[in-house]
């Protein structure tokens, strides 16, 4: 197996992952109540709450956390178009190589989908999020233009962090902490108001087997975190250290 056909099983293996494993934990646990409920609360038989928003952010987190670090070697663990777009515009990967990751991307989150799909229709599984994990506007948290605004943002600081922590001068060791934590926080905030995106792919693959206004309004959801992946692009340049060749030097000369 070639080193490219390497990085695209990865990044289709782990978009998969985030979809499954994270929008899951919404779909399956955002208002399910954990055990007993037969008869008078007890300390036996009294229920475990539910995952709720705090949880569902945390499950983000901790799923590209871990995902930094199993694939990181491997593919860089974009999982993500709008992290690929930023890594293009930043010229950190040729155009070819990122349109297959795209590909990749939204093959694995397509089939996160199908098999969430599967487990509420086939399984028993209750979909205590009504929509498959789908994003939202005009849904009485927020309207079309603060859904757009809040994605371009929310991307945006995911993805400057990302850019920055990722820089040779960083310390590479905690990157995918630091990335992790910042997904998290951005699902605290846009978990209330569109469900969080940040990611056409994992918008897009819940999407197409929700169907009816998941999937009409899934267009804001894939084209806002682009438009984030450029304005983070553009404050990187602005802001990212200018001094990597003197680490390199340095590096060199220890080496020597």
């Amino acid at each position: 197996m070639n080193t490219m056909t390497r990085k695209l099983a990865a990044e289709a293996v782990g978009t998969f992952l985030l979809v499954f494993l994270a929008v899951g934990a919404a779909v399956f646990g955002i208002a399910a109540k954990i055990g007993k409920d037969d008869g008078p609360l007890t300390t036996t038989n009294e229920l475990a709450p539910a995952s709720g928003t705090l949880g569902i952010a945390l499950a983000f987190g901790v799923v590209l956390l871990g995902l930094a670090y199993a694939f990181g070697p491997v593919s860089g663990t974009h999982v993500n178009p709008a992290v690929t777009l930023a890594m293009l515009l930043g010229r950190k990967m040729p155009p070819k190589e990122a349109v297959g990751y795209w590909i990749a991307q939204f093959v694995g989150a397509i089939l996160g989908g199908a098999v969430l799909k599967l487990f509420v229709t086939s399984f028993g599984a209750t979909d205590y999020t009504g929509g498959l994990g789908t994003n939202s506007y005009d849904n009485g948290s927020i309207n079309m233009a603060g859904a757009f605004v809040l994605e371009v943002l929310l991307t945006g600081a995911f993805i400057l962090v990302i850019l920055l922590v990722t820089e040779r001068v960083a310390a590479p060791g905690f990157a995918g902490v630091a990335i992790g934590l910042t997904l998290a926080a951005v699902h605290l905030v846009g978990i209330p108001l569109d469900g969080t995106s940040v990611n056409p792919a994992r918008s897009l693959g819940p999407a197409l087997f929700a169907g009816g206004d998941a999937l009409g309004q899934v267009w804001l959801f894939i084209l806002a975190p682009l438009v984030g992946a450029v304005l983070a692009v553009g404050v990187w340049k602005l802001t990212r250290t200018d001094a990597p060749e003197e680490v390199e030097l340095v590096a060199g000369s220890e080496r020597e």
